[in-house]
């Protein structure tokens, strides 16, 4: 199926890059360990939440919710946006077009 989207695509993953860095727990998702998480300079974690957000990008077109640390991240295709929702809390919005 895949996600829709109109703007550019690293402009994308750089805005979803940025929102998953506020997600506690979001190494899990990576099965990685805390201890693995925290030795990683912010260099590494940056380049491990991009990686992370292609994959969500690519996993969102087929399968929608996905949980992530304590969050939802949502594809929203009538809306044209990922949502990342903590309990009932909108967190960030990434806007596809």
């Amino acid at each position: 199926m895949g996600i829709r989207f109109g703007r550019e695509y690293n402009d994308i993953i750089s805005d979803f890059t940025e929102a998953l860095q506020g997600i506690d727990g979001c190494h899990e998702f990576l099965e990685m360990s805390a201890e693995d998480w925290n030795v990683m300079n912010s260099a590494e974690r940056k380049e491990c939440m991009k990686t992370l957000a292609d994959d969500l990008f690519y996993g969102l077109g087929t399968e929608s919710p996905m949980s992530v640390g304590g969050c939802t991240v949502t594809h929203d295709a009538k809306r044209h946006l990922i949502r990342i929702d903590h309990g009932e809390a909108l967190t960030r919005v990434i806007h596809l077009v």
